[in-house]
């Protein structure tokens, strides 16, 4: 084709010379051949456009008959163009042939002309014709169900739509756990792209399945085969990205959809471009793992979510049939339903095993069994929902992830499981290393939680912060894996399900784990049980249990984690001191233990939980606990003393508490002989985490508080409240000071670390942040929340006083004021302390029936920039929010902007005076969330039509939105729809 250009420029070029010399100088014979000539030259000059496009344009497998006839015709144009040059060059040259010459040669070329027009024609005909075979082929149909009717997932269709149509959207991750429908929904995605109209965005949709073995060549092979790429034996994997990338780039827009990966892809070893750099290509990508997606990079993800318990009702009866509304099925059709818990993949298989079967029997036993996590008689389960389901944990990655995993199945269906107390149970186990401070344990397990959670394995609980839970079904997977594994993990759970003994024959020698939790267990065996390689013993949560035999615990040697905890056991056997191997002692909520044995033989212990309970002292043998890492005594209401012996013998104590406890630690001069005091907690050289009861408020001068700067955690509460926390949390630093006149003391040492400090009954505050604002160095930049709560002080300078000179609290983010009797504005307290609240976030305000407005420009220009949310209630004296000195404000711009301007939620309750929220020309840029109550004089909002882009409820009684005034008809009506009305009830919000 080369050779074909090179002729047919020569062929032009010739019949321009020649034309030149010769035809003019016949012009009176030749005016026909100059015109053929002329026609001849351009035709000659689209004939190589054609011919280029063929080339170029076309899909590099087109090569039926028909192109290969044109091709072939187009190459012998040459001999003809030839002959006729050279005849016309001969005769040129003699000079001789006149007029008739002439017009022989017209006639000749005529001929030639009329060949080139043709396969012009045809050329152009078969462009065309594959240019509108391309455009019909763009989508391909995936056949696969609708999901039109699926509120849920419709949702994600629309969202997935609109972020195709974002050109700031490069990538999409459609992700979340096997069976949940994430293949259906993209190939929902795929059709809805081949019935749009002509406004389809791209030039071809690439479906590939990748599966969980990646093979770069198989996928390389998919995306060839729908591009009509040829594709050689012999060609290498490298070759042949080459060729794809070369073809993608010719290609334009287009949409590659790779479903079902496990693994990151390398785009440019499989031969695609990059989406961030080639402008009009997207991709989609289907997955169970987080991780994937990061690996990708992938600009959006978009999680897939089980279906609610109506879609899935729907979704079980048209697989299951009528048979699921008869009247006897229909209660058991439904407990089926729920046990499926919105999984699809597990919906349709047991819904379809299910169909036709109309006796009762058959659907107990089948529920039996799915309850049991052992389907074997439900066709379909194991192989098309469990196996599919075990892809995911055969695909864990690290040492001991897979372990971990099948521990969280010991608890119970749709059981919230606290993430501090997972990780103290899989260090017990062996599965987090032990060699490491107790912040890294920590830290760990919480990496773990979140790797599982990112797997699709777990999901959080509740709370979302600090729990994670099993899906139902995932948790019946990994009750089938651990049950039927013969080495390392084989477990035994029968949680949950309303027990009031326990079978001794379960109980096998290669149980690895065991758990009775959360039962009715009224008794257990007196006898040894075999479990020599049982590591794991769950019973707390059996109420009716008050007694542990001492024959029990014997068969159970190797015994790392036991766990008695929220029974009625009054006191443990002596037998507990033969298990040696024993890590983990979880008393926790025992609420009429009353003393322990001797735990000196338990010399790897390292986590004991003894809180909530009603121990009056520590048991002989603590002292020789030097493994100890974590001790729990928070709550023990009970208990009178805490030796000094025993803290220097739990050298390896790095997490301590005791919030809520009736010890309450101080000075030497306070405590009784051999006693320990807070002094002593300095020769815990590993404490990180401490939460204690102090005596009185402690001054450096009479203790040794060096020590105090070790500790990454914290909670001291001074005085008679007790906090309702307790928890292992390594993040909290907390100072709780309660019904103590604050007159003359110093906190200032307390709060250098501080992140959270409450005041609750306090008198003498006044003085008290007189104090701290005069003698303090510098600031506290740390203490990010302050809550000052009932309290009668005047938050008033005295005479002589002039208040921070400078924001001791520069870093506050969240100030709670409850039942601030005389308290008129939030300003006062803020000059105490030189508060200017540049990082405030969160304000609350309850219960001051004195306060007029929350803060003044008075003094310092208002700018709370970062502050998010406002909630005042029952403040009978309010009446307004923010008040504006008239005439500093006469002094300002009148451009000047909103003083909350990143203002989302605002709630009032129960404030009869309020009048006003803000300036009459101001507006609250991003406000979301609006809840009025009982606010009968606020008749003006800051609000105007631009509120409806950010706006999302307004909320309050009708007869309040009825009076209220607008600037103008079309804001009432901009923002009318986003207004829900509530009834009032009085004292509640």
């Amino acid at each position: 084709m080369e050779l074909m250009t090179s002729v047919l420029g020569s062929v032009v070029a010739e019949i321009s010379r020649f034309f030149c010399g010769f035809i003019w100088s016949e012009t009176k014979n030749s005016i026909r051949f100059k015109s053929n000539f002329n026609d001849l030259e351009k035709k000659l000059e689209l004939l190589k456009d054609v011919r280029y496009k063929m080339e170029n344009e076309l899909d590099d497998s087109v090569s039926m008959p028909k192109v290969t006839g044109w091709l072939t015709e187009v190459e012998g144009i040459q001999d003809e163009v030839n002959s006729v040059l050279q005849s016309i060059a001969a005769n040129n040259k003699k000079r001789c042939g006149g007029f008739f010459s002439c017009c022989q040669w017209s006639r000749e070329l005529a001929k030639t002309l009329e060949k080139v027009q043709m396969l012009q024609k045809e050329g152009n005909s078969i462009i065309s014709m594959a240019a509108a075979n391309r455009k019909a082929n763009a989508v391909e149909h995936m056949p696969g169900p609708s999901v039109e009717n699926q509120s849920t997932a419709s949702q994600n269709l629309a969202r997935i739509m609109d972020l195709l149509n974002d050109d700031g959207v490069k990538s999409i991750g459609v992700w979340g756990m096997g069976g949940v429908g994430k293949t259906t929904l993209v190939k929902n995605l795929n059709n809805k792209l081949e019935n749009a109209s002509s406004a389809q965005p791209f030039g071809v949709v690439i479906w590939v399945t990748v599966s969980k073995d990646l093979d770069l060549r198989r996928i390389q092979m998919q995306i060839a085969h729908r591009l009509n790429v040829e594709v050689k034996m012999e060609e290498s994997t490298e070759s042949l990205a080459v060729k794809l990338f070369r073809r993608l780039k010719r290609t334009g827009k287009f949409l590659l959809i790779l479903d079902d990966v496990w693994k990151g892809i390398d785009l440019d070893a499989l031969g695609v471009p990059r989406p961030e750099v080639h402008t009009g290509c997207k991709i989609i990508i289907t997955t169970r793992f987080l991780d994937v997606c990061r690996q990708m990079k992938i600009d959006k993800r978009v999680k897939v979510q089980i279906l609610n318990y109506d879609e899935a009702w729907e979704l079980f009866c048209q697989n299951a049939g009528e048979v699921a509304t008869l009247k006897p099925i229909k209660p058991l059709a439904e407990t089926v339903t729920k046990k499926c818990d919105g999984l699809p993949l597990a919906i349709i298989i047991m819904a379809t095993s299910m169909r036709g079967k109309q006796k009762v029997e058959l659907w107990k036993d089948a529920l039996n069994e799915l309850q049991n996590s052992q389907p074997e008689n439900i066709p379909g389960i194991e192989d098309q929902v469990y196996r599919v389901l075990k892809w995911s944990y055969d695909s864990l990655q690290g040492k001991n992830m897979k372990s971990c995993f099948l521990f969280c199945s010991l608890f119970p269906e749709d059981f919230s499981i606290d993430k501090s107390e997972l990780t103290k149970y899989w260090l017990a186990e062996g599965l987090i290393d032990e060699h490491q401070t107790y912040d890294n344990i920590h830290n760990r397990g919480f990496a773990v939680a979140e790797y599982l959670k990112d797997c699709c394995l777990l999901e959080h609980g509740d709370p979302k912060e600090t729990t994670v839970k099993m899906h139902d079904v995932v948790r019946d997977v990994a009750i089938w894996i651990a049950s039927s594994l013969e080495h390392g993990c084989k477990s035994l759970v029968r949680s949950g399900i309303r027990l009031r003994k326990v079978s001794e024959s379960e109980m096998l020698k290669l149980v690895k784990r065991i758990s009775y939790m959360n039962n009715e267990i009224e008794r257990l065996p007196d006898c040894p049980i075999s479990c020599s390689e049982a590591t794991t013993l769950l019973l707390q949560g059996n109420s009716p249990l008050e007694i542990v035999p001492e024959g029990f615990l014997l068969g159970f040697p190797a015994l790392r984690v036991l766990n008695l905890g929220e029974t009625k056991i009054q006191r443990l056997p002596h037998s507990l001191l033969q298990q040696g191997e024993l890590r983990a002692l979880i008393l926790r909520q025992c609420s009429s233990l009353e003393e322990l044995p001797s735990l000196g033989g338990l010399r790897r212990l390292q986590v004991l939980d003894c809180s909530c309970t009603d121990l009056k002292e520590l048991p002989e043998g603590m002292e020789q606990l030097s493994c100890l890492r974590v001790l729990n005594l928070s709550y023990t209401k009970q208990l009178q003393t805490f030796a000094a012996r025993l803290v220097s013998g739990l050298s390896g104590l790095e997490v301590l508490e005791m919030i809520g406890s009736n010890y309450k630690w101080g000075v030497r001069q306070k405590m009784k002989e051999g006693e320990a005091t807070f002094k002593d907690l300095g020769c815990l050289e590993q404490l990180i985490r401490l939460s204690i009861e102090l005596e009185s408020i402690i001054y450096p001068s009479s203790e040794n508080i060096s020590w105090f700067g070790r500790l990454k955690s914290f909670e001291f509460s001074v005085g008679s409240l007790t906090h309702g926390g307790g928890g292992t949390n390594l993040e909290e630093r907390l100072v709780i000071i309660d019904n103590l006149d604050l007159s003359g003391e110093w906190i200032g040492w307390m709060l250098s670390d501080a992140i959270s400090l409450w005041f609750h009954q306090c008198s003498g505050l006044n003085k008290m942040l007189e104090n701290l604002a005069t003698r303090s160095s510098g600031c506290f930049a740390s203490l990010k929340s302050l809550s000052i709560m009932f309290s009668h002080s005047m938050f008033v300078l005295t005479g002589g006083s002039y208040g921070g000179q400078y924001d001791l609290l520069p870093n506050l983010e969240k100030l709670h004021l409850s039942n601030l009797f005389n308290l008129e504005s939030i300003s006062e307290l803020g000059v105490h302390l030189g508060l200017r609240f540049s990082r405030l976030r969160q304000l609350e305000v309850l219960g001051c029936p004195k306060i007029k407005y929350l803060l003044s420009y008075d003094g310092v220009d208002l700018f709370l920039e970062n502050l998010e949310e406002i909630k005042v209630e029952y403040c009978d004296n309010l009446r307004g929010l923010f008040i504006h000195n008239s005439r500093r404000a006469s002094s300002m711009p009148t451009t000047l902007g909103s003083v909350v301007p990143n203002l989302r939620k605002v709630q009032l309750g129960c404030l009869p005076q309020l009048t006003t929220l803000s300036r009459e020309e101001e507006t609250w840029p991003h406000l979301e969330h609006l809840i009025v109550r009982e606010c009968r004089n606020l008749n003006k909002l800051p609000l105007n039509v631009q509120s409806a882009n950010s706006i999302k409820e307004i909320r309050g009684e009708l007869i309040w939105w009825d009076t209220l005034e607008w600037d103008n008809h079309e804001t009432w009506s901009t923002l009318r729809p986003f207004f829900r009305a509530m009834a009032s009830h009085p004292g509640q919000l």
